[in-house]
């Protein structure tokens, strides 16, 4: 092996990853073997190159095979379901006997048929050929002038050139990709454990009353002036189960987003995210919600923001997990009841604008930063704009509920009225629930007249509805009208006769009918 086919291999190698963008992910300790990666070419995904005299088509045919073997390991720890390897051998000569047969064809890995070995052989005298069928397999273009003398000295400095760049992309990548050790997402994780084990001592994590008086988030409670309720429930959680899995996911997602943003802007990234999350949930869900579920989602967000960046690094380190976790979140989130998609589309959106924000670490885009901000601010302004506008709080009845249920607990049935009553002052087409909670308010407040128009209204949404019948049997009873009574206290019964308390105030009124026939 002289000179020249040093200077060529390396000079070929130099080309790859200055010229190309490919990066080095194998080279031998003999230097003469290298492995060189750049998945989004298509054509020319992984390509392998020896610097190596070939004595014989059968020691060719077995490194062709060996090439196979490597590939296929490649292609499985990359995930890909096919893989074509460009294979090139710079050789002094070729083989002595017949080879070209060997190199016509392209060399399938027999095991599954999912790697391909594309051989292309770099001779003294077939170079210019060889040159030709490599650039028809590469796609582009491959010529540089070869001199005539070559100087141990100018190799190593080739070689030397090729390796520190491929030495540098990978340091850039790793100041990319690290910018830190994680600490917040530590402590956010130390946070949520805390506060799920105070509201396990202090009632429980699934009690509404509990998780109202932390924090949750509660519509009706916002449009009466508790905006902190819009970060509080990032650190509340429902239940074991929904701890165990917000947690996972903050450990696996967070340590990532952190130590790519680093940690002042993973902090913003995540508050931000949820914060917007629960501005999301409080315009389009009227339920209690509490959770880290919308500031999760925005380190998706922050991950694809990273992906718009940094497209070629995203997809070859993590993106295809990311999108394959991301969509597999979101079409659960979509099938399964009781998940707050709206708390989650809008962290994940949170997200995305945060990291747009707060860029990466060592690298400022003012303009781009400024953009971004502008974005935020006129988003969260006019999204807090409309949720706090009358028309808005109008249609959020089902929030309205929860609280009236819990002012109702309380025994604070002023406040529970003064909820309902404008409930049913701003909104259209009541549920027979509001009807009827507004009636069982009245009645703890002797407006006896008024509960029996609203118990009315409730049964005519729903005929089935046996507490209503039930009430309105004792509001027929205290005013002294036994057959309305008794004709109402007859449909409790029927629509639930195991009731005993149904069938004791029935039986006490045709008690009363039987002593006036009397």
């Amino acid at each position: 092996m002289n000179k020249r086919e040093g200077y060529i291999f390396w000079r070929l190698a130099y080309s790859f990853i200055s010229d190309h963008g490919y990066r080095v992910i194998q080279l031998f300790e003999n230097q003469k073997e290298l492995w060189l990666e750049k998945l989004e070419n298509k054509k020319a995904p992984i390509i392998r190159m020896l610097l190596h005299d070939l004595d014989w088509s059968n020691s060719l045919q077995r490194d062709i095979e060996f090439t196979a073997t490597n590939g296929e390991r490649v292609r499985k720890q990359i995930g890909k379901s096919e893989l074509n390897v460009i294979n090139i051998y710079v050789s002094k000569f070729p083989p002595v006997d017949e080879y070209e047969y060997r190199l016509e064809r392209p060399f399938v890995f027999p095991q599954g048929n999912k790697t391909t070995v594309t051989s292309i052989l770099l001779v003294n005298d077939e170079m210019e050929s060889g040159f030709g069928r490599l650039s028809e397999k590469l796609g582009w273009n491959i010529y540089f002038e070869l001199p005539n003398d070559y100087s141990d000295q100018e190799v190593e400095e080739l070689k030397k050139s090729a390796l520190d760049l491929a030495i540098h992309k990978v340091k850039a990548e790793q100041e990319i990709l690290v910018n830190g050790r994680p600490i917040f997402t530590y402590i956010f994780i130390v946070i949520q454990l805390v506060v799920f084990l105070w509201l396990e001592i202090n009632g429980g994590s699934t009690n509404t009353s509990t998780l109202i008086k932390y924090g949750a988030k509660v519509n009706a409670l916002i449009d009466q002036g508790e905006w902190w309720r819009l970060i509080t429930p990032i650190f509340l959680h429902i239940g074991f189960l929904h701890l165990l899995t917000n947690t996972l996911a903050l450990y696996f997602l967070g340590t990532t987003v952190e130590r790519i943003f680093g940690k002042s802007r993973f902090f913003i990234i995540y508050i931000f995210a949820g914060f917007t999350g629960f501005i999301s949930s409080f315009l389009f869900s009227s339920n209690l919600s509490a959770g880290a579920s919308g500031a999760i989602f925005g380190c998706f967000g922050a991950l694809l923001y990273f992906g718009v960046m940094y497209p070629k690094l995203f997809f070859r380190t993590m993106g295809m997990n990311i999108i394959v976790m991301l969509g597999i979140n979101l079409v659960f989130g979509f099938s399964a009841s009781g998940i707050d998609n709206a708390g989650h589309l809008g962290g994940l959106a949170g997200g995305f604008l945060a990291a747009g924000v707060t860029h990466f670490p060592k690298r400022k885009k003012l303009l781009w930063q400024v953009v971004f901000l502008i974005a935020s601010i006129a988003i969260v302004w006019s999204s807090l704009s409309y949720g706090f506008s009358s028309s808005a709080q109008a249609k959020d009845e089902n929030s309205n509920l929860i609280m009236a249920e819990e002012y109702v607990k309380q025994g604070k049935y002023e406040q529970a009225y003064k909820l309902l009553k404008d409930t049913e002052k701003n909104a259209a087409n009541l549920s027979e629930r509001t009807y009827f909670l507004l009636s069982f308010v009245e009645i703890k407040k002797n407006m006896l007249p008024e509960a029996k128009i609203h118990l009315e209204k409730a049964i005519r949404i729903d005929p089935e509805l046996d507490e209503a019948y039930f009430n309105l049997a004792l509001i027929n009873l205290e005013q002294n009208d036994l057959k309305q009574a008794k004709l109402n206290a007859e449909k409790a019964v029927q629509l639930e006769p195991k009731k005993e308390q149904y069938r004791d105030l029935l039986s006490e009124i045709n008690q009363q009918l039987e002593s006036i026939k009397e």
